[in-house]
């Protein structure tokens, strides 16, 4: 009973974070609270499950993305690989420290990044790249090596992050922002299964069915995104944005 449940919540983590990013954030507590005690007891356990799953989905947007959306894969494929180094390095750190200390700086950082683009109201409307080729594929490596850090380590909102910060430093739209996510999310992804598989870290009885029902998931929500633009993928990047923001502040402060 518990994998039908599992598998619905699969469904909408892959719809949203397809647009948005956050899918860690419907789907992580879901397997906390469904899966046998027992298992939701080891935290790399419950972690590895979640990354393969998402990474079904991860990579099926990718695709969608790839063929209908001009990502600046110049820039993007190195911060890519960055960020697969070091989120394999972010999960073996995991492996060995409690990870929870990050969730009232997280709570901080998701604040702000709310208030700013709910302030700016043209921002990520245009695609207007800040920086020239040489100096934008630096940066994207700086932030690949640290997101790539924090999904291994952690992991939720990394979606939104990326999506945050391709758009409010490099200046890309939101539909580009959210491609170019996809990329880092992919690899971090990537990484990280490959960390927790060599660990015995996966229950792939669970992950396999709930990657199917991510996919499903993903697919229709790259669709959205590609059909209905930047002003939709904008609210609902604020919509993800606040619900994190509550679910941050309920564990801090009323748990």
């Amino acid at each position: 009973m518990e994998l039908i449940g599992l598998c619905l919540v699969a469904f909408l983590a892959g719809l949203i974070d397809a647009i948005v990013g956050g899918g860690g954030l419907v789907q992580l507590p879901a397997l906390f609270v469904l899966l046998p005690s027992n298992l939701a007891a080891s935290v790399p356990l419950v972690f590895g499950t979640n990354k393969l799953s998402s990474m079904c989905g991860t990579t099926v947007a990718l695709l969608q993305y790839a063929r209908r959306v001009q990502i600046p894969w110049a820039s993007i494929l190195p911060a890519g690989l960055a960020a697969f180094v070091f989120s394999a390095l972010g999960v073996r750190v995991l492996q060995s420290v409690d990870s929870a200390f990050l969730k009232p700086l997280i709570l901080v950082l998701l604040i702000a990044v709310a208030l700013y683009t709910y302030t700016q109201k043209r921002l990520g409307n245009l695609h207007a790249p800040k920086f020239l080729a040489h100096h934008e594929r630096l940066l994207a490596i700086g932030v690949g090596v640290a997101i790539g850090f924090y999904d291994g380590f952690f992991g939720p909102g990394t979606g939104s992050f990326l999506i945050f910060i391709f758009i409010g430093l490099f200046g890309f739209d939101f539909l580009t922002a959210s491609a170019s996510a996809k990329v880092i999310n992919f690899a971090t992804n990537l990484a990280a299964v490959a960390a927790f598989s060599a660990n015995g870290d996966v229950l792939y009885s669970y992950a396999l069915p709930m990657g199917l029902c991510n996919v499903a998931g993903a697919l229709i929500g790259a669709r959205l995104a590609i059909l209905k633009g930047n002003r939709f993928v904008r609210a609902l990047f604020l919509a993800v944005v606040s619900i994190m923001i509550a679910s941050f502040a309920y564990e801090q402060f009323v748990k």
